[in-house]
């Protein structure tokens, strides 16, 4: 890779986050392709005629133009764009800089974003990917799991610390991370410069489940699985419309949604966050809507003292404590370990102190499932899949 290019794409991954940072900061200022009309999104190359646009009903994060000669054109919510050329296709000459190829059929994958995971098995689509950046043993999708057993699936490095030979000749085909790789940087000028196409997913920024899950279509365009990626989509939208008609009433059960690192503070989540928006869907109310972090920051969780946790969380009617961070707790005494403070806490005198799964965070196909677990939470229910109770 030349020092100019390297150069080129070290201002590009500047601008791209700093744009992100200062996008619809102020009128006036440089706004999103997503922002703009189609038109000035779809001018990559002349020799490519606009026909449509794939109509999402919730994403907001990534737009899907589609071309009169077959090509498609993906625009996500940090102006990366990517042109997925269909076998046999060709590059137009004139594409824009700046642009990525993506040419189908897309084989031989290396997934180093592990939510992304069950996109392609929801879409039917694991056989794409060759590469993971996640060991047999930390996979908690099944299907994931049994792929590498078999050994269809290769362990190739953390998403920070890929293994650029094993890659190289094992023939990646392409790559897909999500926005951890803004702080790698040099991890994505090398595997570019290894001609290794690299999508990041955005899905994490979407402010709804629907939207986060409706992904999926993106993943079905992409790996030529579109049906199968339509009704994986459909199947958990019903979950949501079976809750449509919940009513959040002024005296909503609190709930507080939250983890505890090492050093005593407390993870929650912002209240612009698709976790806060399925509490709200299920029936309750989360404790920390107001918390809405910086603007133009997409940012998804903030840090607070134990004390000022204590404070706003002690009358709350429900504690679920996130997993994904420390890990599962087995009890409430062991909660109770890392924060004393919270035993006279009303939802712990109460017994409603419950426990995400380990694996819920790689199940992004599960948003609605999850909403279902949350609304058994709050009418007292026991009929659970990522959550249960703590005694």
């Amino acid at each position: 890779m030349s020092v100019l290019r390297k150069r080129g794409l070290s201002l590009f991954l500047f601008l791209t986050l700093l744009l992100s940072v200062l996008s619809g900061c102020s009128a006036g200022e440089e706004t999103l392709l997503l922002d703009r009309p189609v038109e000035e999104r779809v001018g990559v190359s002349e020799t490519l005629h606009y026909k449509s646009s794939l109509d999402f009903s919730y994403a907001k994060q990534v737009a899907v133009d589609f071309f009169e000669e077959g090509d498609v054109l993906l625009t996500a919510g940090d102006d990366r764009q990517y042109l997925l050329v269909p076998e046999g296709g060709t590059v137009p000459k004139d594409l824009k800089d700046g642009v990525f190829v993506l040419k189908q059929p897309l084989e031989r994958g290396y997934l180093a974003g592990s939510a992304s995971m069950d996109y392609f098995v929801a879409c039917d689509a694991l056989s794409t990917l060759a590469f993971s950046s996640l060991k047999a043993s930390a996979w908690k999708v099944p299907a994931a799991r049994k792929a590498m057993e078999d050994g269809n699936l290769s362990y190739a490095g953390k998403y920070s610390t890929p293994n650029y030979e094993l890659l190289t000749t094992g023939k990646c085909g392409f790559a897909i991370e999500n926005t951890m790789l803004y702080h790698s940087p040099d991890v994505l000028e090398e595997l570019e410069s290894l001609d290794i196409p690299v999508f990041i997913d955005l899905s994490s920024r979407e402010s709804t489940p629907e939207a986060r899950m409706e992904w999926v279509k993106v993943y079905g365009l992409m790996t030529g699985h579109e049906t199968q990626a339509a009704e994986a989509f459909a199947a958990q939208e019903k979950e949501f419309r079976k809750l449509g008609e919940t009513e959040q009433s002024s005296d909503a059960p609190k709930v507080a949604f939250f983890s505890i690192h090492s050093n005593g503070t407390v993870s929650v989540r912002l209240g612009t966050d698709y976790i806060p928006a399925m509490i709200e869907m299920a029936g309750g109310e989360y404790l920390f809507s107001d918390l809405k972090g910086e603007e133009g920051s997409y940012r998804t969780t903030t840090n607070i003292s134990m004390e000022e946790f204590y404070r706003r969380a002690k009358d709350a009617d429900f504690l679920l404590f996130n997993s994904t961070i420390e890990g599962e707790r087995s009890s409430v005494g062991e909660l109770l370990q890392d924060a004393p403070v919270l035993a006279d806490c009303k939802a712990v005198e109460a017994g409603r102190v419950f426990c995400t799964t380990e694996d819920f965070y790689q199940h992004t196909m599960a948003q609605g499932d999850f909403v279902r677990d949350l609304h058994e939470m709050l009418t007292g229910g026991n009929r659970f899949q990522y959550i249960f109770k703590l005694d």
